[in-house]
Formats: structure tokens, C-alpha cells, sequence
């Protein structure tokens, strides 16, 4: 701003003619300019470093329809009275039947039975069958 308004300050600045005051006030805005670049290149790289370690634990679920899925027991805390606490958190297997949006599901049973309320992601998991079902089927 100061070198197209011609300020009190630019002008009777003593020991330097008017042109060389310019030069090294364009010269000191080019550099304000280049360590801006470098401020904000640092707080790109500290905003990857932070994302990457608090991203370390997620792990991300991705489904397709026709995918085996468990479903936990909802609502979340509720205890079958004949298993007291040891009373299963996931129910199933079941089928993906079709992806609503981005984490909302239509699941169907075994059979081919339609569930009618949808469900989040958070509350699948990917089927595996257990040790248990492994010994039972023969395989």
C-alpha cells in the first residue's frame, strides 16, 4: 500500500533515494509473501501429521450388497433374562440387501425375510463364521 500511496514515511526517508526505498520495499513484500507459503505449507504438513495419528485406530468399514453382516443386539445394553450377562451383543448373520446412502443399510435374513427399518454402519460388523460353526459344518 505504501509504495502506490506515497506516505509521509516513504517519502523523507533520510540516507535513501525514493527509488532504492521502493525496491526494498517490494523486495520486502515479495519475501512476506514467500514466508506466508512456508507458514502455510508447515500448518498443511502439522494438520496431516495430526490427522495420520489420530487416524492410526479407525478402522474403516466398507460393505457391498450381498455381504455377510452382523447386527448388534439392539438396543445396545438390553440382556436376554435367560443368558443374564453372558446374553449375546451381535445377532445373525445377515444378507445386505441394498445400500440406502452412505451408511444406511437394508438387511434381509437367511430365509430371504426383508427387514423394514434400515441400519447404521456403526452397528454391522463383517460376518465370521466361528470355530464352533466351522467343527459343526465339517470344515
Amino acid at each position: 500500500m505504501e509504495l502506490k500511496v506515497r506516505s509521509l514515511r516513504v517519502t523523507e526517508q533520510p540516507g535513501q533515494e525514493e527509488k532504492d526505498y521502493a525496491q526494498a520495499m517490494a523486495q520486502e513484500s515479495e519475501d512476506l509473501e514467500q514466508s506466508r507459503l512456508d507458514a502455510y505449507n508447515l500448518m498443511q504438513a502439522q494438520k496431516q501429521v495430526t490427522a495420520r495419528s489420530y487416524n492410526k485406530k479407525v478402522k474403516q468399514r466398507t460393505f457391498a450388497e450381498g455381504d455377510l453382516v452382523w447386527r448388534a443386539v439392539l438396543p445396545i445394553g438390553t440382556k436376554d433374562p435367560r443368558f443374564s450377562k453372558f446374553s449375546p451383543n451381535w445377532e445373525g448373520p445377515f444378507i445386505i440387501d441394498r445400500i440406502l446412502g452412505r451408511c444406511a443399510f437394508q438387511l434381509r435374513d437367511k430365509d430371504g425375510e426383508l427387514h423394514n427399518l434400515p441400519i447404521n454402519n456403526q452397528y454391522l460388523k463383517k460376518y465370521a463364521p466361528s470355530l464352533w460353526e466351522t467343527t459343526e459344518n465339517g470344515l
